[in-house]
């Protein structure tokens, strides 16, 4: 595991979402009430960046077929997205938001 930087806390308000690259791994970066979150930014059900979809009562909603996910742990919420999405660790130092990746 690698920590990179993925955003700046300054780039995001509450209950917004911002996708990224980082290190090859499309990345979606929430807040939540304060909170900092970060999963992989595509769809399970189908490829769609769930970064263009909208945040809802701590889930992403992805804006291909409206599946639903938890952010804070990645479970999918049911019918059409069957499998969970890959969430990553994350901190904050100053202004950047770090977040871990597995190497390789």
């Amino acid at each position: 595991m690698a920590w990179h930087k993925a955003a700046s806390v300054s780039q995001l308000d509450d209950d917004e979402v911002v996708g990224v690259e980082v290190a090859g791994t499309p990345v979606a970066v929430y807040q939540l009430e304060g909170q900092y979150y970060a999963t992989h930014d595509i769809c399970t059900h189908e490829y769609a960046k769930l970064s263009d979809g909208y945040v809802e009562d701590g889930c992403i909603e992805c804006p291909l077929h409206m599946g639903l996910f938890k952010i804070a742990t990645g479970a999918a919420q049911g019918a059409p997205v069957e499998v969970d999405i890959a969430t990553y660790p994350v901190k904050v130092e100053g202004d950047d938001i770090l977040i871990d990746l597995p190497e390789g």
